[in-house]
């Protein structure tokens, strides 16, 4: 049985009171407030491992990956690695799925709005937490409560650094009591030095621990997670310093310092000296790429933060497998399925499907052409015909062609949970956020900014899968990136990065003033600007 702390967070829970104020919350407590803090050990039930039960979720936009039109998608669906296709009746959805590729943002309010205030809800929650673990500290200057802090302040940062990347100019919100009229809005490169100071500062009191494997860590921030989280901010420093992103210009990362262990770097060296204490705490690429995502993946030596998954315990849920598979081809595996997000043409030229140099990485990540069940055999239609699925044929719409139900390939990358329940989304494959081949890749990717050379990461990424060696070049970098993360949910920040996110490709024309780059963040929420007149619209919305 999975040993975790988030399975006693039962003895107290927050719940969110409306989602139209984002900065409300409201303590439903189980237990009464003396017995709730009458130890160090009760307090970190209840002001630390709680927080934990935001990190997976089981209703739309909860969540930081597994349920739909939250986070994941709205990072995945708006690129040019996945497109969730209309289907006659199927997948229309009010225009929803359609307005996610072609990056018009007003059929997908609803959801931009919604994992706003998942974001904020965490945040004013852990806020929420610090201030009743300053208060516990000042009474009993317990010498457990600086890393429990430490702990809380890093998880709040994560939330942040999604926020940065999401919508660009947020407000620093750092009171779980700030009245709504009060909060202002910061600059994006005011909540980018937030994060990065929170992160240094409480590193050190974080346990080196690994997350992703079982104890009394697993699941937690601990300190390898936090040195991801900084190596992708000074990865992502040119985009996240430029408060005009608007304007055709940004930083240059050679000239964005840090200060790491007393020493004064550019950005890209900073990735690289983070990338490097990561190495350094023992994570290593797992020798099969399939390891990662395997029923029970928590031995992994490459994972460094997941959300922990259950089917027994949790109700944390993963749908990304069984929105994809046709009902056919679910139901071959004893399962269900929505017969729908595929693979985009420009994935299948990446990875050279249909070519003598195919990526070997294709046939793990999707399922293309005709599909056997978990014996071998063919799966068939309800017709009798061989249910193949044909890559090259998706499209935005494909209502009414006789390919309608079979276009596109499909995800495939986790592992078939053959006990698993809810339709397959109860399964025991936790679901991977960061892990060590994108320390590798970030380094790569570093050193060529930097006018290094960064091959030696490179290939060891692709030689773990059997692909011959490459020159680190940023395309080839952008090209693997792809590949060897596909359906993870980073490319709409890796396209953002290479200043790609905006162009257009298969199915998907440019919008009028796109080239400004103004879609590369999202729109601050309409109700959200309605409720506080110190927040504005960002730039071209």
């Amino acid at each position: 049985m999975k040993k975790f702390v988030l399975l006693f967070c039962i003895l107290y829970s927050f719940a969110f009171l409306s989602c139209s104020k984002f900065l409300e919350e409201n303590p439903k407590d189980q237990i009464s407030e003396e017995d709730a803090y009458d130890s160090a050990t009760a307090v970190y039930l209840n002001t630390v491992a709680t927080l934990y039960n935001y990190v997976g979720g089981y209703s739309d936009s909860q969540g930081l990956q597994g349920t739909y039109r939250g986070i994941y998608d709205l990072n995945t669906f708006t690129t040019d690695e996945a497109i969730l296709p209309t289907r006659g009746g199927d997948w229309y959805d009010g225009g929803f799925w359609q307005g996610l590729f072609l990056h018009k943002w007003g059929v997908s309010s609803d959801a931009i709005r919604a994992t706003w205030e998942y974001l904020y809800k965490v945040i004013v929650l852990s806020n929420k937490s610090l201030e009743r673990l300053d208060e516990f500290y000042k009474q009993t200057g317990n010498k457990y409560i600086p890393p429990y802090m430490a702990e809380v302040r890093a998880f709040r940062a994560m939330y942040y650094y999604y926020l940065v990347d999401m919508f660009g100019r947020v407000p620093l919100v750092l009171s779980s009591s700030t009245p709504m009229k009060e909060v202002k809005q910061s600059t994006r490169q005011e909540v980018f030095e937030f994060v990065v100071k929170e992160l240094q500062e409480t590193t050190p009191l974080l346990s080196p621990e690994r997350s992703n494997q079982f104890g009394d860590y697993y699941g937690r921030m601990t300190r390898p997670v936090a040195y991801f989280l900084l190596a992708k901010l000074a990865l992502n420093a040119e985009v996240y310093t430029n408060n005009n992103w608007t304007s055709g210009s940004r930083p240059d990362g050679r000239n964005l310092f840090f200060e790491v262990g007393g020493q004064r770097l550019n950005a890209w060296q900073t990735v690289m000296a983070y990338c490097d204490s990561i190495t350094a705490s023992g994570y290593r690429l797992t020798p099969t790429y399939e390891e990662n995502f395997s029923v029970f993946n928590e031995t992994s030596v490459e994972n460094i933060f997941t959300v922990p998954m259950d089917k027994n315990f949790y109700t944390n849920q993963m749908q990304y497998l069984f929105r994809s598979r046709h009902y056919n081809h679910a139901k071959a595996y004893g399962l269900s399925g929505e017969n729908g997000s595929s693979a985009t043409q420009e994935v299948l030229r990446t990875f050279g499907y249909d070519t003598e140099e195919v990526d070997a990485r294709f046939s793990k990540c999707y399922f293309a052409g005709v599909v056997l069940d978990l014996n071998g055999d063919t799966v068939r239609l309800d017709t009798g015909e061989v249910l193949e699925y044909l890559p090259w044929l998706v499209d935005v719409d494909i209502t009414g062609k006789p390919y309608e139900k079979v276009a596109g390939a499909r995800m495939k990358k986790y592992a078939i949970d053959k006990t698993a329940t809810k339709d397959g989304k109860l399964s025991d494959n936790d679901i991977v956020l960061f892990r060590y081949a994108d320390v590798l890749l970030m380094k790569s990717e570093a050193k060529v900014r930097n006018g290094e050379n960064g091959d030696a990461e490179l290939n060891q990424v692709r030689s773990r899968v059997g692909m011959a060696d490459r020159q680190a070049t940023l395309e080839n970098l952008l090209a693997e990136r792809q590949m060897e993360f596909a359906w993870e949910g980073w490319r709409r920040q890796d396209l953002v990065r290479f200043g790609l996110f905006t162009r257009a490709y298969s199915s998907r024309p440019q919008l009028p003033d796109e080239s400004s780059g103004y879609t590369t963040v999202f729109p601050i929420p309409e109700n959200i600007l309605l409720l506080n007149g110190n927040l504005t619209q960002n730039p071209g919305y």
